[in-house]
């Protein structure tokens, strides 16, 4: 049996330029800003009796042929690997579901292609792993994304991602231990209750395509000052950019926001943080926020326990094998 490992990811700046759309089409690219998390997407493979192949995620499929895999993550990333029978795959993650902002489907996607590979004998990159599930994904599966997800999961640690028509480099941005525990005390999750599907959200025709644009510029200019905050362990600047970004990607879309999102970011903000913005593109998931001491009691006394809250401690392995060395 194979257990691959891959965490999920927060990104402070730079969400939507990592879209070919954008990226592919300025001179200065794309660029995020993001940490991978301590919560993880686990999956594992293992050879059957058989030829049949099973899946479990949040249902359980038996399949006699990969064309009959329903759950296109599994089917396409087995057809990448090479693997067509004769395995049982199971998912398993700290949060489940999709549309939360964390990239989860992008975690599942590494982390399938993680243990299929090595289930296969093979060792591949990280470059590779994150290049394999772009393709998977956008290519194969024609989701509306970006590539930051991918990189992230694969790569673990912080990382100034950029993007262009020449590719995706990640360069990973050292962050102390004190640095870390700075962003495991003041950096906070706070689950919205709603889930909606990023890539459905992202396929939408902007109202105002040029007004779109222009946020995506100063986007793209606040992962450079994102970027400049990690690497000096400026903490408090950088908590307070994150309000600074939201109020530039809640215009990209009409669908990025609703009223209940607003509410929640009104209370953070009425708690004391210094600034949050919620992840991902979906109108649902988790905010980010940032504060000091008790922030987080605060949020609880607010909130109420449904409102469920989650430090950031940083992963600084990406997508690993936890068990098992292949055939």
């Amino acid at each position: 049996m194979i257990i691959s490992r891959t965490p999920l990811r927060v990104s402070f700046c730079g969400g939507g330029t990592d879209i070919d759309a954008f990226s592919h089409n300025e001179p200065s690219g794309g660029r995020v800003v993001s940490i991978a998390i301590d919560r993880y997407v686990y999956v594992t493979i293992n050879a059957r009796f058989d030829d049949s192949i099973r899946v479990s995620y949040s249902s359980t499929e038996s399949a006699g042929s990969i064309d009959e895999v329903k759950h296109d993550l599994v089917r396409e990333a087995m057809r990448l690997t090479g693997i067509s029978s004769g395995v049982e795959v199971t998912t398993i993650a700290d949060i489940p579901g999709r549309g939360t902002g964390l990239g989860s489907s992008s975690s599942v996607t590494v982390g399938l292609l993680n243990a299929m590979h090595t289930f296969s004998g093979h060792n591949p990159s990280k470059e590779q792993l994150a290049e394999e599930a772009c393709r998977i994904e956008i290519e194969a599966l024609g989701a509306p994304i970006g590539r930051q997800d991918q990189y992230a999961a694969s790569f673990g640690g912080a990382n100034s991602i950029t993007f262009g028509s020449e590719g995706v480099r990640t360069s990973p941005i050292p962050l102390s231990e004190g640095i870390r525990e700075e962003i495991s005390s003041q950096f906070s999750l706070v689950y919205t209750g709603l889930t909606r599907s990023a890539s459905r959200v992202l396929a939408e025709a902007p109202e105002d395509p040029e007004d779109r644009l222009s946020r995506l510029r100063k986007i793209r200019l606040q992962a450079d000052e994102a970027a400049r905050l990690l690497e000096s362990g400026d903490m408090q600047s950088l908590g307070e950019l994150l309000s600074v970004a939201w109020l530039a990607k809640r215009g990209t879309s009409a669908s990025v926001t609703n009223p209940q999102i607003d509410e929640l970011y009104d209370k953070v903000m009425k708690a004391g943080a210094s600034g949050a913005k919620r992840l991902g593109a979906g109108a649902g998931g988790f905010l980010l926020g940032h504060g000091h001491d008790g922030l987080r009691d605060r949020l609880i006394s607010d909130l109420g326990p449904e409102k469920r809250l989650i430090p950031v401690g940083v992963d600084l392995m990406g997508s690993t094998i936890l068990h098992g060395n292949g055939q």
